[in-house]
């Protein structure tokens, strides 16, 4: 009876088309197989069907996918770009700031006279930063704008602290769709 069930057992394995190997070639070669009959077993119109649906697919999946990473990766890189043009440009303006003549200047304008908020108002006036909001709070003195040129919101911050005022709060955020920048801040002399 052992006997039997031991041929039987040779025999099935014989005729079994799954490989016993753990190869990865020859298990490849089996779905290959698989697939060649499936594929065979077929009519003539649906193998031109399914060829041209796999066409489209790779087609559309490959030309939109590539499409759509290519205008991202250009979206970042001017965004990038402009970034560091913005950062250089700054950086090159540093050499050309003397702070003496600042401070002479606003002595000479009367602007050490004004009051503390009309002071940064002016001051951010003369930076190109229009309709900032600036109010006197206690010592302190709050102020809060938006302008789309980071040099330009760079360059009017340094000017206040060239000025004397400290920062005790600084919050600046970017627009993303705008990329204008928003600043809220808090100054002390």
């Amino acid at each position: 009876m052992k006997r039997l069930q031991r041929l039987a057992k040779r025999s099935t394995t014989a005729t079994n088309p799954r490989p016993r190997s753990g190869t990865l070639s020859v298990r490849m070669s089996s779905y290959q197989s698989i697939l060649m009959t499936r594929w065979q077993a077929l009519s003539a119109r649906d193998q031109l069907a399914l060829l041209l649906l796999s066409a489209f697919l790779l087609l559309f999946v490959g030309g939109y996918g590539g499409y759509s990473v290519h205008q991202a990766a250009n979206a970042s890189k001017n965004e990038y770009q402009e970034q560091v043009a913005d950062y250089f440009w700054l950086r090159a303006q540093a050499g050309n700031i003397d702070s003496n003549a600042l401070n002479a200047a606003s002595t000479a304008d009367g602007v050490d006279a004004m009051p503390p908020a009309s002071s940064i108002n002016a001051l951010l006036n003369n930076s190109g930063i229009a309709d900032a909001q600036v109010i006197a709070a206690g010592d302190a003195v709050q102020l809060s704008f938006t302008h789309p040129s980071q040099a330009v919101v760079s360059g009017a911050l340094g000017k206040l602290e060239q000025q004397g005022w400290q920062f005790t709060q600084l919050s600046m955020q970017q627009d993303l769709v705008t990329k204008a920048i928003q600043v809220q801040a808090t100054v002390t002399s």
